[in-house]
């Protein structure tokens, strides 16, 4: 089984990568962890709404391109899910399905067209983080969701 991540922008601080980096760790002995980051369409200024359409339609379709097997989109206004509803998720899925892709949009949100591919579209909760916060909260789920499936003690 492969988890793929796909998510806008960059982390650029050490400590998010090192908090990653140790989820992708303690994960891997379930599933294989890929991490791809497309790049963020920046623009300068004050945006409009066509401009931020625009925006999500050029990082959408850059995400697209690197999206395989299950789809995830990661979206405020998906499906709440609980760390046991994503365990039975992945569960079910992985019958059909050997790779996961997530898809963590950039700070202006997902496209219409990256919404239309997924295979689901969940929420960790109704708060808005920042991309980098979350991308941490995503691969600790994933270890935590394999850890229930598996009947293993999470190690804190």
């Amino acid at each position: 089984m492969k988890f793929k991540i796909v998510a806008v922008g960059k982390l650029k601080e050490t400590y998010w990568k090192e908090a990653v980096a140790e989820y992708v760790k303690r994960t891997a002995r379930f599933a294989e962890v890929e991490i791809i980051e497309v790049e963020e369409c920046l623009s300068r200024g004050a945006q409009t709404a066509g401009e931020i359409e625009r925006v999500k339609t050029v990082e959408g379709e850059a995400v697209l391109a690197k999206c395989e097997g299950y789809v995830v989109a990661l979206d405020l206004n998906g499906t709440l899910v609980s760390s046991e509803q994503l365990s039975s998720l992945i569960a079910e899925q992985k019958q059909r399905n050997s790779t996961f892709t997530f898809v963590i949009g950039g700070s202006n949100g997902l496209s219409d067209a990256v919404k239309s591919r997924a295979n689901a579209r969940l929420s960790f909760g109704r708060i808005t983080l920042p991309h980098q916060l979350f991308r941490v909260v995503l691969v600790e789920q994933l270890y935590r969701a394999c850890c229930i499936e598996h009947n293993v003690a999470y190690h804190k």
